[in-house]
């Protein structure tokens, strides 16, 4: 007997698109008998691409109205980049459930138009990130800054315009753009953003054929790095606008995870770092915000 028709909420950018398809690849290879139809949400972020994301909510208004979707039934699941999923737990709907992280790609950061080294004194960056922003900033304090929004694409078309853009190096690869990149940069110059690289697939809790679906595409030592990332910035009481960063890595199969995490002033005047290993992700990530906050001076970077 076939399974149910299924219907994936997503953005319309190509990015997404591709990330919507993708999760659908992997559901079909894990049950043949599953059909996934794409619905495409259009979002307040996707509309106002003439504002800084920060400005109209942050990465928040990307998730919320695909969210909705499937809170209202138009879908079944929706598909997320991990980062644009908010983790503080009074902005997440009641109802949903992070129901799986597929394997996670690369997730740092990369330069498009030039080599970090290869900037000219005064060169101008575009990035629409405050994190990028001021860890470029603490790297090479003579350069500037532009803001830069848009899909992928018309990122990608503005770039000779400046001396560089920063672009999320999974996101090149997902669309066949590797060629552009002049740069991956390393995580001792640029901590990723939390859930960076990965993908979040939420459905209804009550749904419970759904939620047993998914699971079979979840993998396992991506999900606890982001669990742990997404409890380290839930706990730091921010959201994807202020300019802090981390990453999660297994440190052998089903063991350990090390968490390397970042505060920085917005001008990148001052960077505070921390690290730290456990196997726990919901309490690694709890610890090393609280450390970093009451221990290591975060708190006064982020004006608390």
């Amino acid at each position: 007997m076939a399974a149910r028709p299924v219907r994936a909420a997503s953005r319309g950018s190509p990015l997404a698109r591709w990330q919507a398809d993708h999760v659908a690849a992997l559901l079909r290879a894990a049950d043949p008998d599953v059909e996934v139809e794409v619905v495409v949400v259009r979002t307040e972020g996707d509309r106002r691409t003439d504002v800084p994301i920060e400005a109209i909510g942050g990465r928040g208004v990307f998730a919320k109205e695909v969210q909705q979707a499937v809170l209202d039934g138009r879908a079944d699941f929706a598909v997320h980049s991990a980062k644009d999923l908010p983790s503080a737990p009074d902005l997440q709907p009641a109802g949903l459930v992070l129901a799986c992280v597929p394997q996670r790609a690369d997730p740092r950061d990369a330069l498009v138009g030039s080599r970090l080294s290869d900037l000219s004194t005064g060169a101008v960056v575009a990035t629409g990130s405050v994190r990028r922003r001021a860890q470029l900033a603490a790297a090479r304090p003579d350069l500037r800054f532009a803001g830069l929004r848009g899909n992928i694409d018309s990122r990608l078309a503005r770039a000779p315009e400046f001396g560089a853009i920063v672009m999320a190096s999974a996101a090149l690869a997902r669309l066949g753009r590797q060629a552009e990149i002049a740069e991956v940069l390393s995580t001792a110059v640029m901590v990723p953003q939390v859930g960076q690289g990965a993908l979040a697939v939420e459905c209804r809790a009550d749904d419970a054929w759904l939620r047993g679906l998914l699971a079979a595409v979840e993998h396992r030592p991506s999900r606890r790095c982001v669990d742990a990332e997404r409890a380290w910035l839930a706990t730091l009481g921010g959201a994807c606008d202020l300019p802090v960063g981390a990453l999660a890595t297994e440190e052998e199969a089903g063991g350990d995870l090390r968490l390397e995490a970042l505060v920085a002033s917005p001008d990148g005047a001052r960077v505070v770092r921390a690290s730290a290993t456990g196997a726990d992700p919901t309490v690694l990530g709890a610890s090393l915000a609280a450390d970093l906050l009451d221990r290591q001076g975060g708190r006064a970077l982020l004006g608390r």
